[in-house]
């Protein structure tokens, strides 16, 4: 929200006061509360009025400082994100003559107790980041000047008029370097970078092709290695170093404003403490990285054609991992009944036993609304279970079904009994939820928990998916819970896994799609996905083929769309085999993605990875948004276009291709052309790639028959998650005086070792062969082998 009018004059109708001297500082073993009043205090007269804001500074985790800006007390303090602390921990606090700071671990606040007012954070000694004069401020806004007039005891007296007639605002501006770059702030399908943006944190159902997203995340990071993260699950408005071109900017309606500092000094290390801070993302389970295959939206299917296409896909040797059934599998102005519509499925438990013993996992579409017409509908407003308008009816509306309600997930009993209906399908055979919508809840009613509707808005998809992903955790374990869910907010990251909305069959939906996964990625989400060639309209061949060596390069690969279903055959019998080629190669490459499953789960830097998050030294990378590191050795840049080109940057050192093996030194940008069964997959120097031996499922033990692919290793390790031996082999390649020794935490059987582009070999203590990717040597009942390089 913007409230100047240029860099010197405040826009007409509303009033800014800024802290103009920290007056009164209180350090004490927690942290330092500092009395800020808006003006610059030389006399007693001067303290007689306001406003002056209360400022708190405090450490809830080792690198993280929160501060509390507090104008009027008087209201709750209603906060509804879900945040963790670190029990026992307090900074370091020094209350000195000219500054009182804050130390928690590399990052220290240090406010001015002297002159006017300044706040500074520093990062390892170097300032990141801070707030001076008219930076952090308090703002009434005039409804009119003439009710104002009537309305003020003295003409130009603004602080004699009565509250109610004016919006209160609080206000902070961090200010920002030459050459810093921000991002994240959730799913933006805006540019990358948001300088020059203002961004309204505000769910809604646009689409992936405005300026609204489905997933709105206050937090930012910046290229400089610090994140900031504003606890406010109402509309957050950022200015972007666009109402002020040095600073980034963030208000909030109210009395109150909390926002975190989050320390680095690598990205990577931000997204860690922000996890720390929100929740990591939980592990989803194995089997959710396959392919998944949907009915598609508003076509017309039964069992008869769900089984043409499981069957069309095993005759063609595609792998098929999830069947998905979308809005349909309920009766037409039902939704959500979770009653199978038996006009198309007379036997649904029968079916989906059918289908469950082709090994595929079943997901059902469901939504938090409850049409009119459905049977739950009267149930849910004798019994409450329903958001009701402040006249006590339940609140109504025709947006997505008509005269549909919304299920009040504030109300543990409506929690159950929306619980109770999903047990029932889980136990017929369903493994996943695709959680759809939450994104249109209404501001203007009543909660049975009292909450606030304004902080309920965004945070609404927190409860609507928490409640699902716990019936699955109840009936699979926490190892195997998974849903698929297109909104969020702070903490959704804990119930994988989301994708990104109605995209359209066409390249310029394709590269929106990846700048929301990116700036989602370093929002503190781990996994993301989106329609294989579009939800919208249907796809050419090539925008289809195109769209699924991307969608299968991504951590999670659905096929979906609206009107017309997504079979390959349906586009061309190339699209057949490029599909399979990348499905194949998706489950070739499970030992390494699940990996890096685990270690998002753990650390919370996602999956797919910005350049700039893995590369933060080469300045090159702040700007790429149409490539991406897939885990941490692996980068893709998908093609856009139908002539098959494209351009992509490589920092320094020599990659190679793993589908063709071309080297290609980095440092650079690469322009090259590409058929449908190649684009640019580099694997970066000194890796070590496990693939695996795969041939259908998804899950399977990724060490027995495993090939480690080793790209010019001077000393890398990587571990394989082991299913047999239910536990990680760790795995440790060095290259020493022409010697290239790998060495495992155990004995290996059949596993093998592969040195791209490496042939001609001296010896090998293990049977070894030339292929046409290099030296393959093949070991069995050892720990160590030892290769000589000519």
């Amino acid at each position: 929200m913007n409230f100047t009018d240029g860099f010197w004059k405040v826009k007409e109708g509303f009033t800014v006061s800024y802290p103009a001297q920290a007056y009164d500082v209180n350090c004490d073993d927690t942290g330092i509360t500092v009395l800020a009043p808006c003006t610059y205090i030389e006399n007693r007269g001067q303290t007689l009025g306001g406003p002056v804001l209360t400022i708190r500074y405090e450490s809830p985790i080792e690198g993280i400082v929160k501060v509390s800006m507090v104008h009027f007390d008087g209201a709750e303090d209603e906060k509804l994100f879900q945040l963790n602390k670190s029990e026992g921990f307090k900074p370091t606090i020094i209350d000195g003559e000219e500054t009182a700071e804050l130390i928690s671990g590399n990052l220290k606040v240090e406010i001015a107790k002297k002159g006017g007012f300044s706040v500074k954070f520093f990062q390892d000694g170097k300032r990141i980041t801070e707030s001076s004069w008219r930076n952090a401020a308090y703002i009434k806004e005039r409804k009119s000047k003439a009710l104002l007039r009537n309305l003020a005891t003295v003409d130009d007296g603004f602080w004699n008029i009565p509250s109610t007639t004016q919006a209160s605002y609080m206000r902070e501006q961090l200010s920002t370097d030459v050459d810093e770059c921000i991002y994240g702030l959730g799913e933006r399908f805006t540019p990358f970078i948001k300088n020059g943006q203002a961004v309204e944190c505000y769910n809604g159902d646009g689409g992936t092709s405005s300026i609204q997203s489905y997933k709105n995340i206050p937090f930012y990071i910046s290229n400089k290695g610090y994140g900031v993260f504003v606890n406010h699950s109402e509309n957050v408005s950022f200015e972007v170093n666009s109402e002020n071109v040095s600073h980034v900017q963030f208000s909030v309606t109210g009395e109150r404003l909390e926002y975190f500092v989050i320390a680095g000094p690598e990205m990577k290390d931000v997204l860690v403490k922000y996890t720390d801070l929100t929740g990591k993302p939980s592990l989803p389970p194995a089997w959710t990285f396959g392919l998944w295959l949907t009915t598609s939206f508003t076509t017309s299917y039964d069992e008869e054609t769900v089984t043409s296409f499981v069957d069309g896909m095993a005759e063609r040797k595609i792998p098929l991992e999830v069947f998905h059934f979308d809005c349909f599998w309920m009766r037409e102005f039902n939704w959500c009944d979770f009653a199978w519509d038996t006009r198309q499925f007379p036997d649904p438990k029968g079916m989906l036993e059918r289908l469950k013993s082709r090994g595929l996992k079943i997901c059902v579409w469901i939504n938090p609304y409850i049409a009119q017409h459905s049977s739950l509908f009267a149930e849910g407003k004798k019994n409450g279970y329903l958001i009701k308008n402040k006249d006590n009816t339940v609140f109504q509306c025709d947006e997505w079904q008509p005269g549909m309600a919304i299920v009040d997930f504030t109300n543990p009993e409506a929690c159950k009994w929306f619980q109770d209906k999903l047990r029932a399908l889980v136990a017929m055979g369903v493994d996943c939820f695709k959680t759809d919508f939450g994104e249109r809840i209404p501001t203007d009613v009543v909660y049975s928990n009292g909450a606030d509707p304004l902080k309920m808005h965004n945070y609404y998809t927190y409860l609507y998916n928490d409640t699902v992903f716990n019936v699955l955790k109840e009936s699979f374990g926490e190892a195997k819970a998974a849903v698929f869910a297109r909104s969020a907010t702070v903490g959704s990251q804990k119930f994988p896994v989301h994708w990104g909305g109605d995209c359209s069959a066409k390249y310029t939906s394709m590269a929106e799609s990846l700048r929301g996964g990116l700036s989602l990625c370093l929002s503190g989400f781990g996994y993301w996905s989106h329609d294989i060639s579009g939800f919208e309209a249907t796809a050419t061949p090539d925008i289809y083929k195109r769209w699924s060596a991307f969608g299968l390069l991504s951590t999670h690969s659905r096929l979906h769309g609206n009107s017309s279903y997504r079979v390959p055959w349906l586009f061309d019998e190339e699209s057949v085999d490029v599909l399979r080629h990348f499905t194949n190669l998706k489950g070739k490459l499970m030992p390494y993605l699940f990996r890096n499953a685990i270690e998002t789960s753990k650390t919370g830097v996602p999956m797919v990875r910005p350049m700039i998050l893995e590369f933060m030294e080469d300045p090159s990378c702040a700007y790429l948004d149409k490539q991406y590191m897939l885990g941490d050795s692996i980068l893709v840049a998908p093609i856009f276009n139908e002539r098959g080109e494209v351009n992509y940057y490589l920092p320094e050192g020599t990659w190679t291709n793993l589908l063709s093996g071309k080297e290609v030194e980095g440092g650079r940008y690469s322009k090259e052309t590409h058929n449908y069964f190649n684009l640019p997959v580099m694997v970066k120097e000194n890796s070590i790639i496990p693939m695996g031996a795969f041939e259908k499922s998804f899950e399977y033990d990724y060490v027995k028959g495993a090939t480690l692919r080793l790209y010019k290793v001077s000393d890398a390790k990587c571990v394989i998650y082991d299913k047999l031996a239910g536990k990680a082999l760790e795995v440790h390649a060095y290259n020493k005086d022409n010697e290239l020794v790998v060495e495992f935490d155990r004995e290996v059987q059949d596993v093998s070792i592969l040195l791209v582009n490496v042939k001609g070999i001296e010896s090998a203590d293990a049977a070894f062969s030339e292929t046409e990717e290099g030296t393959l040597v093949k070991l069995s009942g050892t720990a160590k082998a030892v290769i000589k390089l000519k």
